[in-house]
């Protein structure tokens, strides 16, 4: 009779810590995609990919619970951006996006390509809220050229200053820069020199938490096992950077993670990460087929470190 108190307080135990892992785990892969940004806002959260219905179009995926995903308006395409053909280039893509909520507004950051021998450009569009409708702000923001790549955008509006940075840059030319925007979203104001930290390839992200300047970042070719995440952190939103190691890379189930975002919950106060990688590949690569996003919860060390994320 002793021992009954004692199972009962394990099966409690063990469905605390079943709850736990559920918290943990990433959402349901329901839809193909890359190089995911995430935001949240009055109880939705909102993932804008790369690749979820080809190259000519952006579209947003929106959720009530992070684990179940619907596709949802087409934000913006090729033929809507005016500019796009100033370049001679006989095809384009776009992939990458950004969306940023300030002012009371919405503005939705986007490469365009080809890179190469055509130097790609960043483009801008003000939208009416995190589903759209958006529309081109006619110009390009940055262009690319003298080896360096104008692709993967990403704003982070410095909670302190409310200072807006444009961080931008990798791939082949492997180089970060990074702009202040004017207070309209759509111009640069100047660029500010920084360095580009160790590892640095591509997919910039900026968050800052209790005071601390978080730049994480791909590194490697994106097609093969290589493809991982790193980070740096820094007293302020351009350096000087700290490199702190690895967050993701590839395992034995799923290669190439990458080109990512972080979120804080403000349902849960929770940091989550949302990323993509390729599922179903074995060996180095190259990998073909589309890449999968997931979504996972992260966790800081008492000294603020990032604790590296296993894939699930």
């Amino acid at each position: 009779m002793t021992r009954v108190p004692a199972i009962r307080a394990l099966f409690a135990a063990l469905l605390v810590s079943s709850a736990a892992v559920a918290a943990d785990a990433p959402a349901p892969l329901s839809f193909d995609g890359a190089d995911p940004d995430i935001e949240a806002a009055n109880g939705r959260y909102y993932i804008y990919p790369t690749n979820s219905g080809g190259t000519a179009s952006l579209h947003v995926w929106t959720s009530a619970d992070r684990q179940h995903w619907q596709k949802g308006a087409e934000l913006i395409r090729l033929d809507q951006i005016g500019w796009i053909a100033d370049d001679g280039a006989p095809r384009h893509a776009l992939w990458a996006p950004d969306m940023v909520a300030t002012n009371g507004r919405h503005y939705f950051y986007f490469s365009v390509g080809p890179q190469n021998p055509t130097p790609s450009r960043i483009g801008v569009a003000t939208c009416a809220s995190l589903e759209g409708p958006c529309a081109d702000s006619g110009k390009p923001l940055v262009t690319g050229g003298n080896g360096f790549e104008a692709i993967d955008p990403m704003v982070f509006v410095d909670p302190a200053s409310k200072t807006p940075y444009l961080y931008a840059g990798g791939s082949a030319g492997a180089k970060l820069r990074v702009w202040i925007l004017k207070s309209d979203m759509v111009t640069i104001d100047r660029e500010i020199p920084v360095e580009t930290p160790p590892h640095f390839t591509e997919g910039s992200f900026m968050h800052e938490r209790d005071g601390t300047y978080y730049f994480s970042y791909s590194s490697g070719s994106y097609r093969h096992d290589s493809y991982q995440l790193h980070y740096a952190t820094a007293p302020s939103p351009t350096g000087p950077w700290a490199y702190r190691g690895k967050i993701l890379e590839s395992d034995a189930r799923f290669k190439g993670p990458g080109h990512h975002a972080f979120l804080h919950d403000p349902k849960d106060g929770r940091w989550y990460i949302a990323y993509h990688r390729w599922e179903g590949q074995t060996g180095p690569g190259p990998y073909k087929g589309s890449r999968s996003v997931a979504v996972q919860a992260i966790a800081y060390r008492a000294d603020g470190t990032i604790i590296p994320v296993t894939m699930r």
